[in-house]
């Protein structure tokens, strides 16, 4: 977008709606200062994991989610497939705390932050809001909600209470190791359970763990969500 064209969508009152999804607040901050600095960009959300990351996308459809591929535990291809099932418009920029491209198989939008300079990464958010850069695949709508709802599942393959827990946990954002704390399970019991329910469901990553207990309401939303 040339800069011309970046002042009109300003004064109309047009942004670029962006979300920062990154496990470590003192970048989310600086992010954001960074970002709100430019007159014609704005965020409208912040995530700290997969959970608050996905939530934030459906309630706010952001033009440009900037986020780290290892927030969703999958591939960069994965997470974004993810983000796009439930947000077609949005697109994603993927960050990279070291050098090269290390977030998967494939072309994706990404930036190492430490090769990146401050004007770099403003460009960047341009460029991904207004073009379609390498590696932005557009989901269909129909791909959404491919997920079979439980009740839909053979009865063999129904999820247990137990394996229901872990799901709720790992889907809030906790580790296997700390859901292991919470209900008084061993790391190898609850990483079984994990294993299970995934397979039960047809998930094959965290990403998707999360966004099927959104839909289904495993997971609580917010109060007027």
């Amino acid at each position: 977008m040339c800069p011309h064209a970046r002042i009109q969508d300003t004064i109309a009152g047009k942004k670029i709606r962006c979300t920062l999804v990154h496990d470590h607040v003192l970048l989310r901050q600086g992010l954001r200062r960074l970002l709100e600095d430019e007159a014609d960009m704005e965020v409208v959300a912040e995530a700290g994991n997969a959970a608050e990351a996905l939530l934030a996308v459906i309630k706010h459809r952001p033009e440009v989610v900037i986020t780290d591929a290892h927030i969703f535990q999958c591939t960069a291809e994965e997470a974004e497939r993810v983000i796009l099932r439930e947000s077609p418009q949005s697109k994603v920029l993927f960050l990279s705390m070291r050098e090269g491209n290390v977030l998967g198989e494939g072309p994706v939008n990404s930036c190492a932050v430490r090769e990146t300079s401050a004007e770099e990464l403003v460009e960047m958010v341009r460029s991904t809001y207004t073009g379609e850069p390498a590696g932005m695949r557009e989901v269909p709508r129909a791909g959404r909600g491919e997920w079979p709802a439980e009740e839909q599942l053979p009865r063999k393959r129904v999820l247990t209470v137990r394996e229901r827990e872990v799901l709720k946990l790992l889907a809030e954002g906790k580790t296997v190791r700390s859901a292991a704390g919470v209900l008084g399970l061993s790391v190898k019991t609850v990483d079984a359970h994990k294993f299970n329910l995934m397979r039960k469901l047809g998930i094959h990553n965290k990403a998707e763990l999360v966004m099927w207990a959104i839909q289904k309401r495993v997971v609580k939303l917010p109060v007027n969500f």
